[in-house]
């Protein structure tokens, strides 16, 4: 052929493989198969016949990139439109399928002027096709790039980290009974869709700052991609819902969980898993307001299930793409609006700080008349073991002392929310098993699994434990209440009620134990035997010692710990600016209270009760002991036991020897034990919490002059720059002082 044949002829033949079929003298080379779908997803190659003017075939080849771009891109937006690939993704497509409509068009005109103008060459054809080679180009680059990121394409198939990144989403979706979400034959282990697709437009966007007809490209795909995203964002920002079919959208929804678990969620899932954020898939756009994006549509949602925002209204007047200026605006309005809300529904509408000070008046035995006669009631019942214990009994006769006329809880109108209930596990058990490393090691991780699951070895070594010990009150939530208020807190508000408890149990006991020193003749009567006399004034002393301890030890849990701690949570509830800071606080106060009141500290743990045992055990032999005194000195029995036909019995020196050498016991281990707590309280004082100082004073009451001569309390000062260690012997005068 002459040089313009052969141009004609090529003219022709591109303007077919421009639209991606071949031509007369243009083929698709011997490697590629249209049939194949990674071949289409990878561009037709192209080959000229041999014969063809040099000239022309170079101008020619340079032109044949634009129609490989073209048919890339014509199967990666036939594959993107797929179902599984999510909303972004099909109005990415929707986008490059208009301009590859314009691409036609402008195909059809060339070949309009190639049949009509004789001055149609093929340098004019380069000439007109060079924006649209650009913009084919950009468009097939990022058609890879993507294609890329979901392994699509055989060159980039390879082992990946990445393959189990889907499996929560899939057993997600098999919990819910429905389909895996993204399956759908795609060979990758991951679609990029949704912010992955939005993130990946805005780098390449960011990448093209000396390309304005890129840029423009770019911003016009990023403004369309956005819009279904944006309606997801404006949906859940103002509705508080999730409309995402394709998992796509930054915050997750786990529909597994749901409202009805939060009487038994243990570690707070529903507020904390229910929904989250997929971190991967945020678009740069949100990065820097993910937190606050995702806190607006929970604290929404909360509000929403209550009854308080109407999801049939449409919203109006917001952004729809990442372009608008009010964008960030519409994200803190919008939080802000959500946080007020469910800020008033909790502490207005559902009257929270009355919910607490309801919990106060039950955990704390703060003006706790009630409670009092309650175990007055029970007394006989809470004797018995925890397992023989009548729960529905005991429910009764709170139910009784509740509803007794003139006490707190007459008037409260949260009663009947409070349930008695048994742990078998013993309090000391199960504080160790919370704050040990072992206890965690072995499959309790966290603080409130560690408390949802005793294990069976410790269930089966307190079947000594009984009613008072192992009694607690249960507390039914409502929600929204059930937020703050969540079982993770009120398994701590039963930790310091099982403590003070025992305190107010044993406290009760000693006094007992005064009473009967105080009306038994066997202790009232004065014995002609001195060293009788002697033996009774030392058993005074260890009762009024230990009393004194327990008594010091209860005023501190109530008076210098939980009411100051009480007192600041009050005082924050009416300062706090955002729901997450409320239950913060909320957390905080229980876990100030557990640690001052010594509840999360395994040393002092392990003292505590030791001491606590030591006490028990004498005030609960008191009876006994009266009947031991009078076999060692029979004058001590009461005149109505002598007329029985005792009176001529002998006194018993080594019965009383023998006594006073069982005293001596116990006035040891008293004494040892708590020289040994007032020690480690001022260590923990002095590296830990400062508050314990205070106990330090109010213990030292309980000392003899020998345990008070080795005390000592550490303040550390500094002085002409040198950090000095002062100490000063702590007398019991100290135990009126203020720290």
């Amino acid at each position: 052929m002459t040089l313009g044949l052969q141009e004609a002829s090529i003219l022709e033949d591109l303007l077919f493989v421009f639209m991606g079929y071949e031509g007369q003298y243009i083929r698709f080379r011997g490697d590629y198969n249209p049939a194949s779908e990674s071949d289409r997803l990878a561009g037709p190659q192209f080959k000229i016949l041999p014969g063809l003017d040099p000239s022309l075939r170079d101008l020619a080849n340079t032109m044949l990139e634009m129609a490989t771009h073209y048919g890339a891109v014509e199967a990666f937006v036939e594959v993107h439109s797929r179902e599984e690939f999510g909303a972004v993704n099909h109005a990415l497509c929707s986008s490059i399928r208009r301009l590859l409509k314009e691409y036609l068009v402008l195909i059809a005109q060339l070949e309009h002027q190639f049949l009509t103008s004789p001055s149609f060459t093929l340098h004019v054809l380069h000439l007109r096709t060079l924006p649209t080679s650009h913009m084919m180009f950009q468009l097939y680059t990022l058609a890879r790039e993507m294609l890329r990121r979901n392994s699509m394409l055989e060159d980039d198939l390879e082992d990946s980290a990445d393959d189990l990144d889907d499996m929560e989403n899939i057993l997600e979706s098999l919990r819910e009974g429905g389909d895996v979400v993204g399956g759908g034959g795609v060979p990758g282990s991951k679609i990029c869709k949704g912010g992955s697709v939005l993130g990946l437009l805005t780098l390449r966007l960011a990448s093209m700052a000396g390309d304005p007809a890129a840029r423009s490209l770019l911003s016009l795909l990023l403004r369309e991609a956005s819009r279904p995203y944006m309606n997801m964002l404006n949906e859940w920002l103002h509705h508080g819902m999730i409309r995402d079919p394709h998992a796509e959208f930054l915050i997750k929804e786990q529909k597994s969980i749901r409202r009805e678990r939060l009487e038994e969620d243990y570690t707070d899932e529903y507020w904390e898993k229910r929904y989250t954020i997929r971190d991967g898939d945020v678009p740069p756009q949100l990065e820097g307001v993910k937190e606050k994006v995702l806190l607006a549509g929970k604290y929404l949602n909360v509000v929403r299930e209550c009854g308080g925002v109407d999801v049939s209204k449409d919203v109006g007047d917001v952004p729809k793409s990442f372009e608008d200026i009010r964008f960030l605006d519409n994200v803190n309005s919008a939080y802000a609006h959500a946080n007020e809300s469910l800020l008033n529904l909790l502490l207005t509408t559902h009257a929270l700080p009355a919910r607490l000070r309801s919990l106060k008046h039950y955990f704390f035995l703060d003006r706790s008349d009630f409670f009092s006669y309650f175990l007055e009631l029970g007394a006989t019942e809470l004797q018995k073991q925890a397992k023989k214990v009548n729960v529905g009994k005991l429910q009764s006769l709170l139910d009784l002392a509740l509803r007794q006329p003139g006490s707190i809880a007459a008037s409260d109108p949260f009663k009947e929310d409070v349930k008695v209930q048994m742990n078998e596990v013993g309090l000391t058990k199960w504080l160790m098993r919370v704050v040990s490393v072992s206890g965690i090691d072995e499959g309790a991780t966290t603080f409130e699994e560690s408390h949802r699951a005793p294990a069976i070895s410790s269930i089966e070594d307190d079947k000594s434990v009984i009613g008072f010990n192992a009694l607690e009150l249960d507390y039914s939530v409502p929600f929204p209440l059930s937020l703050v208020i969540s079982r993770k807190t009120v398994l701590r508000y039963q930790l310091l009620f099982r403590y003070l408890l025992s305190l107010r149990h044993l406290e009760t006991l000693l006094v007992q134990a005064w009473q009967d020193h105080n009306t038994l003749y066997t202790w009232k009567h004065k014995s002609k035997y001195p060293q009788v006399e002697l033996w009774k004034r030392r058993a005074w002393t260890l009762r009024a010692r230990m009393l004194v301890f327990v008594q010091q030890l209860l005023y501190f849990c109530t008076s210098e710990v939980v009411e100051p701690n009480w007192n600041g949570l009050m005082k924050r509830l009416g300062e706090v600016r955002t729901v997450d800071e409320l239950m913060q606080d909320h957390v905080d106060f229980l876990d100030t209270c557990l640690k001052e009141c010594m509840l999360t500290n395994s040393k002092l743990l392990k003292i505590h009760a030791k001491i606590m045992m030591t006490c028990t055990m004498f005030a609960s032999y008191t009876s006994h002991l009266s009947k031991a005194l009078i076999t060692a000195d029979p004058d001590l029995a009461s005149p109505s036991a002598k007329y029985m036909g005792n009176e001529d019995a002998a006194f018993d020196q080594a019965r009383l020897d023998k006594l006073s050498d069982n005293l001596s016991k116990y006035e040891e281990n008293f004494s040892r034990h708590l020289k040994i707590l007032l020690d480690a309280l001022n260590y923990y004082a002095a590296t830990e919490t400062v508050v314990l100082l205070g106990l330090c004073a109010r213990l030292s009451t309980a000392t003899n002059d020998a345990d008070t001569q080795g005390l000592y309390i550490v303040k550390k000062k500094k002085s002409n720059g040198i950090l000095t260690t002062p100490t000063f012997p702590l007398t019991p005068r100290c135990a009126n002082w203020k720290y």
